[in-house]
């Protein structure tokens, strides 16, 4: 009967999983053409004292895949103008709010504070102030955009390389391109939306570096960050409030504030820390230098799966166990020999 069960769920698995692949291969042939399908990330390019990067790229496709490849693109690293163009952005998103006010009313210019947050500093015409502003920026960013293109340090050893055919690109992607496997390294170019364009330039020596850190650092804050939560909701015991704070005894002894410190406090660390567990992982996937947007948040939510399995499921299971072991040990009589299992 085990034998004949097993047969029907393999069979049944099988049919699935032609269907599966039949629907999917249906939906990439019927799908648009997209950029990404032919295009190749490639990374750590061997640098050439008689050649820029573009032209070592396309000398070594065209000896390597003469029939397939097209074209490239040098990765530059332009992270300064991002930023001048986030502010830019920023700066413009102002000015439409403030020119839309003073359209619906022309009886006063609107007027802001130069200083922190707007809270303080000199007043000055917002819309003038911004034009300015913007003004200021364009011309930072024209700068800083002839000095990329002209600057051969700003060329990075990578490029997106395309293909005339899907096939081309898949055969690059997967496939090792040189006898040093540190070098010419190929993978899938991300979608043009979804590329995260800061972590291009980092080196490959880099990278491995980079994520051999954020391994060691997930490993400590997996397994021993109930040591300062520890810490903290001790702090925030009544207990705890008293010896740090003795001076704060009558307030703690108040009604409210007791239950309030009791039925909140304990545990209000370790919520506060889960919470702002999502954003400490995404900070540790983008320093470990993924190219793209979707690839970071895959890593920071496997990671917080594991953080998660490891402290909420193992962890619980384990604790309970030791601590109804240790609750077994307290209560058995001296002169009693613990069973056997």
């Amino acid at each position: 009967m085990a034998y004949a069960f097993t047969f029907w769920t393999c069979f049944v698995l099988l049919k699935e999983y032609e269907t599966v692949a039949s629907m999917r291969l249906h939906f990439l042939a019927s799908e648009k053409r997209r950029p990404d399908q032919f295009t190749v990330l490639v990374r750590n390019v061997p640098p050439d004292p008689d050649e820029s990067v573009s032209e070592t790229v396309e000398h070594f496709f065209l000896v390597n895949h003469p029939d397939t490849y097209l074209t490239n693109q040098v990765v530059c690293n332009a992270n300064k103008l991002a930023k001048l163009v986030k502010q830019r952005k920023k700066k413009q998103n102002w000015l439409d709010y403030y020119q839309l006010k003073y359209s619906r009313n022309n009886a006063q210019r609107p007027i802001m504070k130069t200083g922190f947050l707007g809270l303080c500093g000199k007043k000055v015409d917002a819309i003038e102030h911004h034009e300015a502003e913007i003004g200021k920026l364009s011309k930072e960013i024209a700068e800083e955009r002839e000095r990329v293109k002209k600057d051969p340090k700003a060329i990075m050893p990578a490029a997106f390389v395309s293909f005339k055919s899907r096939w081309g690109a898949a055969v690059c992607a997967q496939t090792q391109q040189s006898r040093d496997p540190t070098s010419w390294l190929t993978e899938w170019a991300p979608e043009p939306c979804d590329v995260y364009w800061p972590n291009l330039p980092i080196p490959y020596v880099s990278l491995a570096i980079r994520r051999l850190i954020m391994a060691v650092a997930f490993f400590f804050l997996t397994f021993f960050f109930m040591i300062p939560i520890a810490s903290v909701q001790a702090l925030a015991s009544i207990e705890g409030l008293e010896k740090v704070a003795p001076f704060l005894k009558p307030i703690i002894d108040m009604k409210f504030i007791k239950s309030v410190i009791q039925g909140i406090l304990p545990g209000l660390a370790l919520k506060l820390f889960l919470i702002f567990l999502p954003a400490i992982l995404m900070i540790m996937a983008k320093f470990e230098g993924f190219t793209s947007k979707s690839s970071l948040e895959r890593r920071a939510a496997t990671r917080y799966y594991l953080f998660n399995l490891v402290n909420v499921f193992l962890g619980s299971i384990v604790a309970g166990s030791a601590l109804e072991q240790l609750n077994t040990f307290i209560k058995q009589s001296a002169n009693e020999y613990p069973e056997r299992f």
